[in-house]
């Protein structure tokens, strides 16, 4: 309709005649539209807002994993009922790694992950599992032996 064949002219006829006929139809100023904002109020916590958040669940130890790290629970927070509950975990955007149980923030600590590869070693052994099939020492080599011919077994067919 307004014979616009090239990016050029259309671009002139948006900026000359389209847009301050639609601002002159639909545009209201700025002094009409009141300030909606609320300031902050006592509840909201902007940085456990803004934060990377993923529920975890709670080990029989009082630790949980986030990051491939393991955390521990501190001792002064543990209560009862504790075990194999959901925990949300907060990475704020400073870093700063905080734990929240059933609304209230725990004191959590980094596990040692030395700790963590000599305590198995403590432990006493497993015991031995004679029924595990392949591990007795009576069929070693059995199927090592050279078999007759299948033909020397079944006979000569008479």
């Amino acid at each position: 309709m307004a014979q616009v064949r090239t990016l050029e002219a259309a671009n002139a006829f948006l900026e000359k005649e389209y847009w301050p006929e639609w601002n002159e139809c639909f545009a209201r100023p700025v002094k009409d539209f009141p300030d909606q904002h609320r300031p902050m109020g006592e509840i909201q916590d902007l940085a456990a807002i803004l934060c990377h958040a993923e529920d975890r669940i709670i080990a029989n130890d009082y630790t949980f994993s986030f990051a491939g790290r393991r955390h521990q629970i501190g001792r002064e927070q543990v209560q009862a009922g504790m075990r194999r509950q959901r925990l949300r975990v907060e990475l704020r955007l400073d870093g700063q790694l905080r734990a929240r149980y059933q609304g209230r923030y725990l004191t959590i600590g980094e596990c040692d992950p030395r700790a963590a590869v000599l305590a198995p070693a403590a432990r006493k052994p497993p015991r031995k599992d004679h029924n595990a099939g392949g591990k007795s020492g009576w069929m070693q080599g059995f199927f090592d032996r050279p078999a007759p011919a299948l033909w020397k077994l079944i006979g000569d067919g008479t």
